[in-house]
């Protein structure tokens, strides 16, 4: 593991727009691993993710890009396990083969169950600011399905402090920005109706790290959900 000292030198360079959760997702990372790093704004609107030059970080077009060294990572969550493994692989169940494989399967729940129907609640919720309609049998299906997903975690919850075991980790941190959007929505009430899904979110949400990251994430705007 990296000194500290080392870490508060290091710069790494993250493109893309912070309000993004793909881009927060990587920026929480930083921020908990306690990394130095530079934000390289882009502009969505403009088209900077387009361009020639951030193609040539990223040929999908997409953000966020990082750049440590020589070494340039797209996908965000490859970008945060990078970030993790090099300064803070505790975070990853380094050490146990055990843990670290329910940090796998708790980050895939996350990407295959849970960021689907929430990003698609939030983004009908933000509709108005995407510029069209909001679609509400696209919600309606969504919190259906939304339910189920979520007395799994309860009943995951109600026999472990937190998603991997006993330890906070990567399963956590991945959540917190497509939930961030999530828990702006009038539909943020249905975490209350399960009371360890609720704990857990709080006390995520209340972490210095994610409260730094979740002052770049403005709650009356809506989420830019389509770059990874």
């Amino acid at each position: 593991m990296a000194a500290a000292d080392d870490k508060a030198a290091a710069t790494m360079k993250v493109y893309g727009w912070a309000m993004s959760p793909f881009v927060s997702r990587a920026l929480l990372c930083l921020e908990e691993a306690g990394v130095g790093y530079e934000l390289v704004p882009m502009s969505r609107d403009a088209g900077d993710h387009r361009l020639p030059e951030h193609l040539a970080r990223n040929p999908f077009g997409q953000v966020p890009v990082l750049e440590d060294g020589d070494l340039t990572l797209f996908e965000s969550r490859a970008i945060a396990r990078h970030v993790l493994r090099k300064y803070k692989p505790e975070l990853l169940g380094e050490g146990s083969l055990e843990k670290s494989a329910m940090v796998d399967v708790w980050v895939e729940v996350e990407a295959q169950q849970l960021h689907p129907v929430t990003a698609a609640i939030a983004v009908e919720c933000f509709a108005a600011f995407l510029g069209r309609a909001r679609n509400q049998a696209v919600i309606d299906e969504n919190v259906g399905k939304l339910e189920s997903v979520l007395e799994v975690y309860e009943a995951r919850l109600a026999q472990s402090k937190y998603l991997a075991g006993d330890f906070l980790s990567f399963a956590e941190l991945s959540h917190f920005t497509f939930m961030h959007y999530f828990m702006s929505t009038e539909y943020a009430a249905m975490v209350g109706a399960y009371p360890h899904v609720k704990a857990w979110w709080e006390e995520l949400a209340a972490r210095p790290a994610a409260r730094k990251v979740a002052a770049f994430m403005p709650l009356d705007l809506g989420a830019a959900t389509k770059e990874e």
